[in-house]
């Protein structure tokens, strides 16, 4: 929005609002917006995150049928990433799982 246009919010909302009520409503205005802004920025991390999953699997897919052996560059790539993906899953279960043992032997 231009510099005028916001000029002319002003005077609108002073009309219409008055002047007491005129700073509250701007600031759940602002306050709207913000939370408009995060909900798109979250929606569209969301979708980017879906779309790289599903292009690994994608390339998973073409890995296991090509045996897994002379894989492409691009492939291998992806192979190694969610193999560390899969071991990051598992470490902090695993670290979970054996603090509730060593919590469960205390108890004992």
């Amino acid at each position: 929005m231009g510099f005028w246009e916001l000029i002319l919010i002003a005077v609108v909302g002073t009309i219409v609002l008055g002047p007491d009520r005129l700073p509250a409503a701007m600031r759940k205005v602002v306050q709207f917006k913000r939370q408009l802004s995060q909900m798109t920025q979250s929606f569209s991390a969301e979708v980017n995150e879906q779309l790289r999953v599903h292009e690994l699997h994608e390339n998973l897919k073409k890995a296991e049928q090509q045996g897994l052996d002379s894989l492409s560059p691009e492939l291998q790539k992806s192979v190694d990433e969610l193999t560390k993906a899969a071991e990051s899953v598992n470490q902090p279960l695993n670290v979970e799982h054996q603090k509730d043992k060593s919590d469960d032997n205390r108890k004992d």
